[in-house]
């Protein structure tokens, strides 16, 4: 029997923000496999929303930055998965159109619908709008997270007795843009406030003491609506038959990289939460190795017995899930856009970029010449604080990364650039080479990797 598949899919969540404080996504990733590196191709909304539908990199498909829609030649999980049989639906945020309401005809094959194309437009925590397939507006009550899961348990019941392929995709915790704030339930914020911030936001500032605590109770709020979704599978006897997958499309840096929240090279932009459980991956365990939110497309088409088109540039981990010792890629390739035109690779250890400097951020998908702009060692710098670019220490770690962020940005199906060497430091900048520490919150925090247990 076909196995069902749902992606519970977040936006804007942090890699870090697993554990303690989500103890349904915790139990998923224990019982399942976790990726505990998973890195987004793109940290941006609809670059990464793109690759995450058609397994193909934001320049191949075209959707480099927002405001480009996915051209309707591209064929998306919903795609496959209907030509297989499976009911297909989409819930929440779509980001991949140029209209609101999305047109039937930019939905990506998508055949059952209710969604918004920029969810944060449409609504607010307490007040959901989102369209049907017939693009009238449809009002869901509740908290914006609850109102989007419960439609899921509503999907789930209704096509319990057929495969079905789900995407659910959530606003949270991103925060609400005209107001530029994480708008928590009652209570939540208040829960969460001050008792926990990641070291490299309490290194260097930004907007996270204002907004941590909003932003945790909303995850914490996401957590509940899972452990829900997943109560209502087993009810219905479906949870060993379903394979659901848990991700988000980039991190958050709170305004401590550049002016906003991600666009930057640094893993609190692009790395993300990776959990998944049921068929091919319960008892899997951690896979430690690095991975790309690209690949999960083909990984969800392969653990259903589906083929993987080939047109995908992604490649399915379940070889990973079942011996880490699997013939693997060492680096992960990532693009960045609209702040900047950046190509990077992310290893186990090391973190490698590089900047086109005369490209234009939001115009320009690609350039033939990058400067190299970052090196950091992960290994006694985890939260990137220490730039090594242009160190003569490490020139020639850079020397061998920069052959290799080639070699990767032509396999991505881009021309081959040039990639000048960052220009040369003397050791005495090292100490602080990324933005100058700014004044900690008055408040008292909590260092670690772990966010807060539940209060």
């Amino acid at each position: 029997m076909r196995p069902n598949v749902i992606v519970v899919f977040t936006d804007q969540q942090r890699w870090d923000t697993v554990g303690p404080l989500t103890p349904n996504l915790d139990r998923m990733a224990r019982h399942g496999t976790q990726a505990t590196v998973a890195i987004t191709p793109q940290p941006v909304c609809a670059p990464a929303r793109a690759a995450l539908q058609t397994g193909r990199y934001p320049t191949t498909t075209g959707v480099h930055r927002n405001g480009r829609a996915l051209p309707a030649g591209e064929r998306t999980l919903a795609h496959h998965f209907g030509a297989a049989g499976y009911a297909t639906g989409y819930i929440g945020k779509w980001h991949l159109a140029d209209t609101e309401p999305v047109p039937a005809e930019q939905r990506g094959g998508y055949r059952s619908w209710l969604g918004a194309n920029a969810l944060e437009h449409t609504s607010d925590a307490y007040r959901t709008i989102v369209y049907d397939e017939a693009n009238d507006p449809v009002l869901l009550p509740g908290y914006r997270s609850d109102a989007l899961l419960d439609a899921a348990v509503r999907f789930v019941a209704d096509h319990h007795e057929e495969p079905f392929y789900l995407f659910v995709s959530l606003l949270e915790p991103h925060h609400q843009n005209e107001v530029d704030n994480y708008p928590a339930p009652d209570g939540y914020e208040e829960r969460y406030q001050g008792s926990w911030m990641p070291p490299d936001l309490a290194a260097l500032g930004g907007t996270a003491h204002q907004h941590m605590g909003g932003y945790l109770g909303q995850i914490k709020r996401l957590d509940e609506g899972l452990g829900r979704l997943l109560d209502a599978l087993r009810s219905l006897d479906l949870l060993d038959d379903t394979i659901v997958a848990y991700t988000s499309d980039h991190g958050n840096h709170f305004k401590t990289r550049n002016g906003e929240y991600k666009r930057s090279c640094h893993d609190a932009s692009l790395r993300v939460p990776l959990a998944l459980r049921g068929p091919g991956f319960d008892g899997g365990g951690a896979i430690s190795r690095p991975v790309s939110t690209i690949d999960l497309p083909p990984t969800l088409l392969a653990a259903a017995g589906l083929p993987v088109p080939e047109e995908m540039q992604g490649r399915s981990f379940l070889p990973l899930v079942r011996d880490s010792r699997a013939d693997w890629p060492e680096e992960v390739f990532f693009q960045v856009s609209e702040s900047e035109v950046g190509r990077g690779i992310r290893t186990s250890r090391w973190k490698y970029y590089a900047v086109a400097e005369d490209a234009h951020p939001w115009d320009d998908p690609a350039a033939l010449r990058y400067r190299e702009q970052a090196l950091y060692d992960l290994e006694s710098d985890p939260y990137e604080l220490a730039n090594l670019a242009g160190f003569r220490s490490h020139a020639g770690v850079a020397a061998e990364l920069r052959e290799r962020l080639v070699r990767r940005i032509v396999a991505a199906g881009e021309a081959e650039p040039v990639i000048d060497p960052a220009v040369e430091r003397s050791s005495r900048a090292q100490a602080m080479a990324d933005p100058a520490v700014r004044s900690r919150a008055t408040k008292p925090v909590r260092f670690g990797h772990q966010p807060p247990r539940d209060r």
